[in-house]
């Protein structure tokens, strides 16, 4: 049976989608499509690997407001696929499939993101080449999906720069705006397990997309073919330039702008545990903390950078067991405090000893909150912030990140924005601040700024008196930012942060877990809890539809014993 027949009876069968046959067959039908690529998707239909099918072509992958994100190895690995696997298990070509993170929409998703950054160029009246900075993490992939996007936009007419090894997502958002590029991209699907990757958009102000060029992006992205995508499959980085120690250095250096009393921090002589989780954190966040005078230890068997996250589960510092070896090291070694980051390191767990010396791990919400308390009260204390507060100074949260938050920054007399989820909103939030205080600058003034050349303390001074200062942001998900140099969550910067926290502790003579009883103790108890339901593929979209249209159209009435008194839909 020819393989078109196949494919239609599955569909006849109700083992196939109609929308899969139609994928499958406009690749097969292809000139342009490798030949490793007709191969494997022959082997599926071959093996009536349906469901495999399904899930790798019932759409086209999402290229959302951020990027997309998803499965670049397979749940079955064909045989061409697999080939001869790299040292860490890597298999010889990413999975094929319209719904794949792999070559085909690697390039599509360049394509898309030059098109788009070439015409704003042109319409803001900028004639200069588009030029990119790409990052990637540890996983599978990703320095191929990172060479590949590169050699995309130079063979487009653009300038491409790359690091010579994995980079963190923050260093990459810095290294946009130090660069002055057009564009970025890190190649990284955070803290997802080991078979996913992603392609994680970000604009000249080395935030995220938000809109409108987000839905310009996506709107080019889906324009483009198959056909195009076959002339870009080759990897040329004759003409892309290998960024050097110098960035890195810059970048270590700006770190810095995260520390509000560098005294402090080398006067508590503080032992720390540290754990990269195989991922970039390590990279950058162990000499900024030696550099500010921390003993730091770290987990031997993690430092490794390594794509299949070999000592854990999930490299997520949100779950427990993935703190254990680190909790572990830090009871041998007699260290106060554990911190640990995700592969991309714009995520960071942390891990305290109490008063009766267990390790007591901390939710987002709890070190996000601790962070806000201790930022503001040395920002009054330093007499940067005025002591009845300035509505000119905002913390920024997003909607699900805890209400303490809003109640600190009240108590104090900030301002408390809440955004939508997602920490390009609060990158968002930024860029307002800075544009605004730049034009009211230039029209009341006459004066020109270079941002990212004034110093933290400077730039402080001027949003309060022309815009709005950014003192402190978060999300619930272990995700913070002190300096707004970077415009992601940075867990670089939140390792020194919270390290500056724990030796003011010290110097205080209490433990971090008596700081956070004392926040209860004048906000009130606040408790939180977070459960993770995961649904893959065609069948976890369909469950997902399905969810969301019940709460829609039957809107809940209560949860367990508690009413509910309010309903919103973000969608």
């Amino acid at each position: 049976m020819s393989i078109e027949a196949s494919l239609k009876n599955a569909v006849a069968s109700g083992s196939l989608l109609e929308s899969t046959e139609t994928f499958v067959s406009e690749w097969l039908n292809a000139e342009s499509l490798p030949s490793w690529a007709r191969m494997s998707i022959e082997e599926l239909v071959t093996s009536e690997a349906w469901e495999e099918l399904n899930d790798r072509f019932y759409q086209q992958i999402v290229f959302g407001t951020g990027g997309m994100r998803g499965r670049t190895i397979g749940r079955v690995v064909t045989e061409v696929e697999t080939g001869t696997p790299g040292q860490q298990g890597t298999p010889s070509h990413p999975g094929v499939g319209t719904n794949m993170l792999n070559d085909f929409n690697i390039i599509k998703a360049t394509m898309g993101l030059f098109r788009y950054t070439r015409r704003y160029l042109k319409d803001t009246g900028s004639y200069r080449k588009p030029s990119i900075v790409i990052a990637h993490d540890v996983r599978h992939f990703s320095r191929f999906f990172c060479e590949l996007a590169a050699s995309t936009f130079v063979k487009l007419g653009g300038e491409a720069y790359i690091f010579e090894g994995p980079r963190s997502t923050p260093q990459l958002s810095y290294t946009v705006r130090k660069l002055e590029a057009s564009c970025g991209v890190v190649i990284t699907a955070s803290h997802n397990p080991p078979h996913d990757n992603g392609f994680k958009a970000y604009f000249g102000d080395g935030g995220q997309l938000v809109s409108p060029h987000a839905e310009n992006v996506v709107a080019e992205v889906k324009k483009v073919t198959l056909d195009e995508v076959a002339n870009y499959l080759e990897v040329d980085l004759s003409e892309v330039a290998t960024l050097g120690a110098d960035i890195d250095s810059a970048y270590l250096d700006a770190l810095e702008e995260n520390i509000l009393d560098a005294d402090i921090v080398e006067k508590a002589k503080l032992d720390v545990v540290f754990t990269p989780i195989h991922g970039t954190g390590g990279i950058m966040t162990v000499p900024a903390l030696k550099r500010l005078g921390v003993n730091v230890t770290t987990v031997a068997e993690q430092d490794e950078m390594h794509s299949g996250f070999p000592t854990v589960k999930s490299p997520n510092p949100e779950n427990a067991p993935a703190l254990a070896m680190a909790i572990e090291k830090a009871d041998a070694v007699g260290a106060s405090l554990v911190m640990a980051t995700d592969p991309d390191a714009d995520r960071m767990g942390v891990a305290v000893r109490d008063d009766k010396g267990k390790m007591q791990l901390l939710t987002g919400n709890m070190i996000g909150s601790l962070m806000a308390e201790y930022r503001i009260l040395t920002l009054i204390e330093g007499g940067v912030i005025p002591e009845g507060g300035s509505e000119s100074a905002a913390l920024i949260k997003t909607f699900v990140t805890t209400p303490l938050q809003d109640a600190i920054a009240k108590r104090y007399g900030l301002k408390c924005i809440n955004t939508l989820t997602g920490f390009k909103f609060i990158g968002e939030k930024l860029k307002q601040y800075e544009d605004e205080m730049k034009a009211k600058l230039m029209e009341e003034e006459g004066m020109a700024l270079e941002y990212n050349g004034t110093s933290a303390g400077t730039r402080l001074e001027l949003l309060l008196d022309y815009s709005t200062a950014y003192v402190f942001g978060g999300e619930e998900s272990y995700g913070y930012l002190g300096s707004d140099i970077v415009r992601d969550k940075d867990a670089n910067g939140a390792c020194l942060m919270f390290a500056e926290l724990a030796a003011w502790c010290i110097d205080q003579g209490m433990t971090v877990t008596d700081f956070l009883d004392s926040l209860y103790l004048e906000y009130g108890y606040y408790k939180e809890t977070l459960i993770n339901v995961v649904y893959e593929g065609a069948s976890g979209a369909a469950k997902i539809k399905k969810i969301l249209t019940s709460y829609r159209e039957n809107t809940p009435k209560s949860i367990g014993v508690y009413s509910v008194t309010e309903f919103k839909d973000f969608g």
